[in-house]
Order: C-alpha cells, then structure tokens, then sequence
C-alpha cells in the first residue's frame, strides 16, 4: 500500500482569512486539508464563521479531514495550577466543538505547554499526569462527537518533546481511543524519526510531513531538507500504514509560491511511493 492520500494544512495561511485562501489551496490541486486553528485565520470561538468555513469547503468540493487544537503560551494541559489547566481544557473542548462543525475525522492535540520548560522530577511526574487526565476528557467528547483525538509529537527541546513521553502517555490513558499523529519535522530534529515510526506503528493514524536540514523547525517541503524520505516510507510500508500525509509548508508573502512548493513536495512524495510501489520488497511481509 503506497497510495497515501495527500492533503495539506491550511497553516501555510495562518495570516489570512480561510475564507480567502481555500479556493488557491483547492486550485492547486489539494482537497484534502487540515484546519488550524489560529483566530485571524479562523476563529474557532465563532461558531457562525467555522459555519461559513464548513459550507464553503463543502461546496468547493473539499474534505476537512483534521483540525489542529489550539496551541499557545497560555494553553497548558500539564500545568500544575487547576485553574489554568481547567482554562486549558476549555479552550480546547470548544475548539472540539468547531472541529466536528467541520466534520473532520481527527483533532490533533499538542501534549503540554509550547515553553522549554525544565521542572523537577517530581513536577514532571505531576505534570504529565495531569495531561493524561485531560486527554481522557477531551477524548470522551471528541468520541461523543463522532471523532476521534491524535497526539502530535512536539519539538525536542519543549517540555513533553521526547518520544518516551508521548509513549507513555498514550499507554497511560484510560481510554484506547487516542491515536498518534507522527510529525517528520520534529521526529528529525530529535533524532529519532525512523524508529519512532515503529514505536507509534499500534496508534499511528496520520502523518503531519515537512522537512528540515537539522538546525530548526524550518517546514519545508519533502526533498529540501535532509530527511531520508525514501527510507522513512519503505518503513510506513513495513507497518502497513495507510493514512494520510498532511504537508505542513512554511507560509510565505506570495501564496503562488507557498503553493508550488507545496505541489513540489506532494510529487516527490508520489514519485517516491510509485518506485517503492515497484520494488519486490515492498509487497513482502516484513519478519
């Protein structure tokens, strides 16, 4: 299997109205998106406005297939004062809310604050309990909703931005309903993203793709960068994963430009999948 659907973020336009960026996106050949969440994009909070968003996708012939949780300063899950947490947890349940006004299928969710936090042993170990037990109510509505919650691996050096982390917190919660969204960019960054791929295999649901050249969050398209692509999608094939790749590109001034880059990553994604695709190994089971 090496026919992965291909969508992307919508975060390239994070700057500007979804309104007026969905028809370039669907011009350049993209019908699948995720939706992020940031207020001069999309307010999340308007329910009118993820209405207008949901009908206009619609009509363009498009899926939402996923939408990013808010991510930001004062957005803390793990924190160790109830009513921050408690506010964290809030704003995350209405953008749940929006999220299935969209009709997506997941709802990808950060494990903890956006800070390089370094707590105590003993903080972290409250810490990250206080993000599981978050994550079980979140993931109750998201299931009541009729959709489903993935967490993101975070960038290394951010409190949670450890693989063992993001493990142990999805073998930690109560609820088997929480899948992982593996991100390229942060897994390279932290120098483990060909094992990380068999590590998340059980709960791995979708991919967020970019690439960078091992200094930063840099979001380029596959191939700019130094990721082996080739050898990280013969192992997708090795665990039979079938989910989407969702590009997330780096915006830029001219949405002419951010989309051929986008198109550029997509078919060297396709032109990679189509060799493996020929190769013998590729429909033998792994042992």
């Amino acid at each position: 299997m090496t026919d992965w659907p291909i969508g992307i973020s919508t975060g390239c336009f994070y700057k500007t109205d979804i309104m007026e960026c969905l028809e370039t996106i669907r011009a350049s050949g993209f019908s699948m998106i995720e939706v992020v969440f940031s207020p001069a994009h999309l307010n999340y909070k308007d329910p009118e406005a993820v209405q207008r968003a949901a009908l206009k996708i619609k009509a363009l012939g498009m899926e939402a297939y996923s939408f990013h949780a808010p991510f930001a300063n004062d957005i803390d899950i793990s924190s160790t004062d109830l009513d921050r947490r408690e506010y964290s947890l809030d704003e995350i349940l209405i953008a749940v809310e929006a999220a299935a006004a969209l009709g997506v299928h997941y709802f990808v969710i950060h494990p903890g604050p956006e800070n390089a936090e370094h707590p105590s042993r003993e903080e972290r170990l409250v810490r990250i309990e206080n993000v599981v037990s978050v994550l079980n109510r979140v993931s109750l509505r998201c299931s009541e909703l009729g959709i489903r919650c993935v967490l993101e691996n975070k960038l290394p050096h951010l409190l949670f931005g450890n693989s063992h982390d993001i493990l142990w917190i999805l073998a930690a919660l109560e609820t088997t309903q929480v899948g992982g969204c593996l991100d390229t960019g942060h897994a390279f960054l932290s120098g483990d993203l060909y094992s990380l791929v068999y590590k998340l295999a059980p709960y791995l649901r979708m991919l967020h793709v970019h690439d960078n050249k091992g200094h930063g969050d840099e979001h380029l398209p596959p191939s700019e960068g130094r990721i082996d692509w080739l050898a990280f999608m013969r192992e997708l094939v090795q665990i039979h994963f079938h989910g989407p790749f969702i590009l997330e590109i780096a915006s830029g001034s001219d949405p002419e430009i951010v989309m051929e880059r986008a198109r550029k990553g997509r078919s060297y994604i396709r032109s990679l999948a189509r060799r493996i695709a020929m190769e013998p190994t590729a429909i033998v089971p792994h042992v």
